[in-house]
């Protein structure tokens, strides 16, 4: 059997991590698994990106490279989040054509819906209207990644995919409080409010609604995809809609999570966000109609845990 090699961009970070420890569970003989990091090439440079492809000769790509940020990063960074994430983009998607990589699953985010929008929200559903103000460079270069795989598609036949996760967070997730994403920095913001003897404090009012997903489960997922799904047209990675919380709900199993007895406090001068984002995962159903999410609460318990065994080394 002819050797499927799969490079990874960007596994570095939370996604990359939970693609490995889903792979510890379900590795073929017949697959190399390589990872990379922003250490062995800049992405948004041709030449040195074509150094990797030339070394490595994938035959798959799994395309997480991303610069990334949270609400408020984003706010303040809109132009250069979108430059960036197209840069790298335009790279790696036109190399893979080059190269005659056989299918590519690149990872979109729920953020590239249109603002104004009823629920749930589907794949059908991604070009409707513009996307939130508060992250709109990056959501408008991650939306361009469904275009460019058609066009691909369309001229040179490639076999180019991607995939939407809703809100993801596991071990080696970024825990910078202003940068970071909401559990993640819940988690932070829960560990020095326990350490400090310090209010817990929830940025916003705490009732803006998300769906979570475990890295590991997404990890699962993606290798799933990589292997099994047929479409151009992306999938949409996230848990059922009955399992979405409020931020403050999430804030709860945090604290719980830590055994934190202290004052949780709303500092409402801080923005909500979009008030909700629910997905439907009727298509990965149709697809997978018996695949077990991890609970949330577990989910979250085994996230703390990990953070508070490596809280030196983590990203905070």
């Amino acid at each position: 059997m002819a050797e499927t090699v799969i490079m990874v961009t960007g596994s570095t970070g939370l996604v990359g991590h939970g693609i490995k420890l889903a792979l510890e569970e379900d590795k073929k003989p017949n697959e190399k698994w390589i990872f990379l990091s922003s250490k062995d090439a800049d992405l948004r440079d041709r030449e040195a990106t074509e150094l990797l492809f030339e070394k490595y000769k994938p035959t798959h790509v799994v395309h997480l490279a991303a610069r990334v940020g949270g609400l408020f990063n984003n706010m303040e960074h809109n132009c250069y989040f979108y430059r960036v994430n197209c840069q790298i983009n335009d790279v790696v998607l036109d190399l893979c054509k080059e190269y005659k990589v056989q299918k590519v699953v690149s990872c979109l985010s729920t953020c590239i819906f249109p603002d104004k929008t009823t629920y749930p929200i589907d794949e059908t559903m991604v070009h409707n209207g513009p996307p939130h103000l508060s992250n709109y460079g990056y959501s408008f270069a991650k939306r361009m990644i469904d275009v460019v795989n058609r066009v691909y598609n369309q001229q040179h036949g490639c076999h180019f995919t991607s995939i939407i996760p809703c809100n993801v967070f596991g071990p080696h997730d970024n825990f910078k409080l202003k940068e970071g994403h909401v559990l993640p920095g819940l988690i932070h913001k829960a560990y020095l409010a326990e350490r400090d003897d310090q209010p817990f404090v929830i940025w916003g009012t705490g009732k803006p609604l998300r769906q979570f997903i475990y890295s590991v489960d997404l990890g699962r997922l993606i290798i799933w995809v990589l292997r099994e799904y047929p479409e151009i047209e992306p999938i949409i990675l996230a848990v059922d809609e009955e399992d979405e919380i409020s931020i403050s709900d999430a804030g709860e199993l945090v604290v719980k999570a830590f055994g934190y007895q202290g004052e949780i406090v709303h500092d409402i001068s801080k923005s909500d966000g979009q008030f909700k984002k629910t997905a439907s995962n009727a298509k990965l159903r149709k697809y997978l109609p018996d695949f077990k999410f991890t609970p949330t609460k577990q989910a979250i318990e085994e996230t703390v845990d990990w953070f508070k065994i490596n809280y030196e080394t983590a990203r905070k």
